[in-house]
């Protein structure tokens, strides 16, 4: 399943203008507190439906799928009713899977993950469909050769078996390459005001130390479709420059990186140099200039810290000057209320000082 995972990663960045629709269905036992089975769908990295054992009813998980009973007014009850079945077969899915490794109790996981993405310029189709279990690939479907892939042992049994399933190859390519899509297509219709808008993001570079590359940092933008380089006298940067991946914010948005190193770089050339931000959708790029006096840094200035510090040595001798005081008096006040000394006594002395 990691190799599931970094599909998932790269699949939104595979083209420039690319939606993608996304189904995951998990079936597990021995987890606490966690559904035995749950469905989600999602449409570009939104999730638009759920559905689990508990609830046993598929729902809307974004305003604008309520659009989608319009054309078809038993939508959910429909896709209730698939998931309820669903359920009832992966949980046989998982008792037939703990068999093949030779498992009993335990934590065990299945997953299967299936859908398709859509170029909007291209209208290049790619699908695809993998079940996975306990965190590793199982088997997945190869939509060229028509045929099944088992990357494990236990799995080359259902390999043979569906693989002389060629109906059921057929209806699943179907479905991928020409019925997915098009659902992808009124999704991304329903949903247009949040999933085609587009936001800039702010632009700042940034800088370590003097020594350190100078990072060029943009967030807050969406969607994830950008591009962010470093050019010189206009021509992009290839070497001395790191990308960074796209990270998603907490509100929904994105940020990314590209640090340049500018260690053989001679400060007077630095105005030779731009980072350049493109988003998909917006046609005019946004251009921030090398400028040494825009760099953010979290370094102190050296003047900036002489008043604190001066400040807090003279705090420090005021509370050590009182303190000499405060114990200075307290001294003498004790000593006024003090009996005379036992030594000044004659019988004392002369026993501290036997013989003289």
């Amino acid at each position: 399943m990691r190799k599931v995972i970094l599909l998932l990663c790269l699949c939104h960045a595979a083209s420039a203008m690319t939606h993608s629709l996304k189904y995951f269905f998990t079936a597990s036992t021995g987890v606490q507190n966690f559904p035995e089975f749950v469905s989600v769908g999602l449409v570009d990295e939104f999730e638009i439906s759920h559905y689990d054992s508990n609830t046993r009813r598929e729902e809307p998980k974004q305003d604008w799928m309520s659009n989608v009973t319009e054309e078809n007014p038993q939508y959910w009850e429909r896709e209730t009713e698939f998931c309820k079945g669903k359920q009832q077969a992966f949980k046989v899915n998982l008792e037939v899977a703990k068999k093949r490794f030779n498992q009993t109790g335990d934590v065990h996981i299945v997953q299967r993950m299936y859908g398709c993405e859509w170029d909007d310029v291209t209208e290049e189709v790619k699908g695809y469909f993998q079940d996975g279990y306990d965190g590793e690939d199982f088997i997945s479907l190869d939509l060229e050769t028509e045929t099944w892939v088992a990357p494990k042992l236990q799995a080359v049994i259902t390999k043979h078996k569906w693989d002389n399933e060629k109906a059921e190859i057929a209806r699943l390519k179907h479905y991928l390459t020409q019925i997915c899509p098009e659902w992808v297509k009124k999704y991304v219709n329903y949903g247009r005001s949040v999933l085609l808008r587009t936001e800039l993001p702010s632009v700042s570079l940034l800088q370590k130390t003097p020594s350190s590359p100078v990072s060029c940092h943009a967030t807050g933008f969406y969607p994830d479709r950008a591009t962010l380089f470093w050019r010189k006298d206009g021509e992009d940067l290839h070497e001395d420059v790191d990308h960074g991946e796209i990270l998603p914010n907490h509100d929904g948005t994105f940020q990314m990186s590209a640090d340049l190193k500018l260690s053989s770089v001679p400060p007077e050339d630095w105005r030779r140099y731009d980072c350049v931000f493109q988003l998909s959708g917006v046609k005019d790029d946004l251009v921030t200039r090398l400028d040494k006096a825009v760099i953010r840094t979290n370094r102190e200035k050296p003047t900036d810290m002489t008043v604190p510090i001066i400040a807090a040595v003279v705090v420090l001798a005021l509370v050590l000057i009182a303190g000499m005081i405060f114990g200075a008096v307290i001294y003498k006040k004790k000593n006024a209320k003090r009996p005379p000394s036992p030594v000044n006594n004659a019988e004392v002395l002369e026993e501290l000082n036997p013989g003289s």
